[in-house]
């Protein structure tokens, strides 16, 4: 496929959009390669998306050094984490939808060759990839990383242990001391809550589907080879912006069939369930209930991951998960 000019920018009659674009830094030479929307749910609101910023920045260099132009926009984005059992977590599923909406819009406005998108906490990454299956248009998803555990009384600790602490503190196990000497050590820099909860089931399960580079989402958020990773992401979506390769050619049955054998296998989210439903949706693949039973009940479980297992997101890095060709099961 050979890539044509832009029409946002191309011919003497989009002048007045060059010239609004010129005023926030593109050149004449920006404005005639190919247009790629860098979707970012930075927040500061907690680890798990904190640090996509930086990320962004190797991003859009991969992209540069690939020949496009990246032009990044940012949607929101709410921390399942720190809204639980408050009256803010009911927001957090139509965040997803609000996510999808907004990276869609901003897509469709703007003609973007193509559309890579940033994601960190749990309702992005199927909002991101929502919005890749509803505009068709060459795009992936780069997941921001784990978070590293933390280190409390000799054990390595995630969020879920305060969690459970919380109970342990108001049955009277634990003291006000102790419940403040894990809070303080639990989560010690940016990246996803460090299980097999839903943002690393669905980082694994983006990789799956197709619509992630293999390998890119087991990289811990602060991990210097992330950089890297992010930069390659760039250089990746340049090469199938050229080749013309679009979301709804990857994302077949067969995807998802691979992806729900992801699920089953490490021991993941339940809430795998809702976002693959949706995010089939999208794409018209006909996915049913039917399908997690029929998959989970012969895939064996091989990742002995938190909540329900001994080890952290983490300690799955050094393995090579790879999908096969054929589904799974």
């Amino acid at each position: 496929m050979t890539w044509k000019p832009n029409p946002l920018t191309n011919g003497p009659s989009r002048a007045p959009a060059r010239a609004m674009l010129k005023a926030v830094g593109f050149s004449d030479a920006d404005l005639k390669k190919p247009l790629i929307g860098v979707a970012n749910t930075w927040i500061e609101i907690g680890p798990c998306n904190y640090h996509l910023r930086d990320l962004a920045t190797h991003v859009k260099a991969g992209i540069r050094a690939a020949g496009g132009t990246p032009m990044e926009f940012n949607t929101v984005s709410i921390s399942d984490g720190i809204t639980m059992n408050t009256e803010g977590m009911k927001t957090s599923l139509v965040s997803r939808e609000v996510i999808a909406d907004s990276i869609e819009l901003v897509a469709r406005g703007n003609g973007f060759d193509g559309v890579i998108v940033l994601v960190g906490c749990d309702k992005t990454i199927p909002g991101g990839a929502m919005a890749l299956a509803r505009l068709n248009t060459p795009g992936l998803v780069l997941y921001g990383g784990s978070i590293a555990a933390g280190q409390w009384n000799g054990q390595a600790v995630t969020i879920q242990e305060v969690f459970e602490a919380v109970g342990a503190h108001g049955a009277g196990r634990m003291t006000d001391a102790e419940l403040t000497s894990l809070e303080n050590v639990a989560c010690p820099g940016a990246g996803a809550c460090g299980g097999q909860f839903t943002a690393n089931t669905m980082a694994l399960v983006c990789e799956f589907l197709g619509i992630a580079s293999v390998g890119s989402g087991n990289v811990p958020a602060n991990d210097p080879k992330k950089a890297d990773v992010a930069r390659r992401a760039g250089e990746c979506l340049m090469d199938l912006v050229r080749k013309g390769v679009r979301p709804r050619d990857i994302l077949t049955l067969e995807a998802f069939e691979n992806a729900i054998a992801s699920v089953a296998t490490t021991g993941g989210s339940t809430n795998a369930v809702l976002h693959l439903m949706a995010i089939a949706h999208e794409a018209g693949v006909p996915l049913s209930l039917d399908d997690f039973d029929r998959i989970s009940a012969k895939v064996p479980l091989l990742a002995d991951l938190k909540p329900s297992g001994r080890f952290v997101a983490t300690d799955l890095c050094g393995l090579a998960v790879r999908p096969r060709r054929q589904a799974t099961h």
